[in-house]
């Protein structure tokens, strides 16, 4: 699954069409607001309370940077790229050369956590802060290639939340004429190739369409419901919650794969939000766990260290 930019007769005969769109692009403003206040209204009553709490001051944070230092325009950059390149994804998080700019967000990032945070987690930021050039980027090429036993969950954390800031607004540069290619690889992000990190069945325009929501970038594609998101096999698929039938998040599992990734339903509450509801619900991971399954996905704020 790859993308490539449509022709101007291609974009009118989609508009005119009901085709439902293949690809979404973030809204990160909108995104990190609503991030923010949904991790907060789960840490209530929640035993991981005050993680989630932390995890909401990150996002708040993202949404500083976003406004206050936005990233260099590379555009006619990434159009050139899709046109020469039709069959790659633009912006693969194992392939495309990062800028300088994203370890600016980083010390800027790391500057606006010092005062908000304690304990361990003010030396994991002064080891970053004191940190070469060349150790970041190292510590970054593992992380995106999800070498994640080389860099320590206490890094990975802060890291991707730089690395997704300065990806999101790179998607955000990408031609809007821009037409999802389905071919192989449909379980990873037609845009950069990173991890889901849950799949959304919405509601509205797209009633009961599920896309997969990316972990690094936050453009969402979508893939049908009757297939595994990771494998893509059909026969061996089950539903599993901790509330109910009706419970807003569930746990898809096949048993073709073994693995697993959790869908968020907007009409069982329109408020649900991929990444905040699935750290959210912990309870479900370790329930799958205990089953014998892995997890297919990446959460930002949840790295798994083996």
């Amino acid at each position: 699954m790859s993308i490539r930019i449509l022709p101007d007769n291609e974009i009118k005969q989609a508009a005119s069409s009901f085709q439902h769109p293949p690809l979404l692009f973030a809204n990160p403003k909108n995104l990190y607001q609503r991030r923010a206040k949904r991790l907060r209204q789960l840490a209530e009553n929640n035993p991981f309370g005050d993680y989630l709490d932390f995890a909401a001051q990150l996002v708040d944070i993202q949404l500083e940077l976003l406004e206050s230092q936005p990233i260099a325009n590379i555009s006619e950059d990434l159009t050139v790229c899709i046109t020469n390149n039709p069959n790659q994804k633009p912006l693969s998080a194992k392939q495309f050369i990062r800028s300088p700019e994203w370890r600016v967000l980083l010390f800027a990032f790391v500057e606006k956590c010092k005062p908000r945070v304690a304990g361990e987690v003010q030396a994991t930021l002064e080891w970053l802060e004191k940190a070469s050039n060349s150790e970041l980027e190292q510590l970054a090429d593992a992380l995106l290639n999800e070498r994640f036993e080389e860099v320590g969950a206490d890094k990975a954390v802060f890291l991707w939340a730089v690395l997704s800031l300065y990806w999101v607004q790179l998607a955000q540069q990408l031609p809007r004429n821009s037409q999802t290619e389905y071919g192989e690889h449909r379980h990873t992000c037609p845009v950069c190739d990173s991890a889901p990190v849950a799949s959304v069945v919405h509601f509205g325009d797209s009633q009961g369409l599920r896309y997969l929501h990316c972990s690094l970038c936050e453009s969402e594609w979508n893939v049908v419901r009757a297939k595994c998101s990771n494998c893509e096999q059909t026969g061996k698929l089950e539903y599993w919650s901790l509330d109910s039938a009706e419970a807003a998040v569930k746990a898809e599992s096949c048993g073709d794969c073994e693995s697993y990734l959790k869908v968020m339903y907007q009409e069982k509450d329109p408020h649900v939000e991929a990444v905040a509801d699935d750290l959210g619900s912990l309870f479900l991971d370790a329930e799958m766990e205990q089953k014998g399954l892995a997890r297919s996905g990446i959460n930002p704020f949840l790295f798994q260290v083996e």
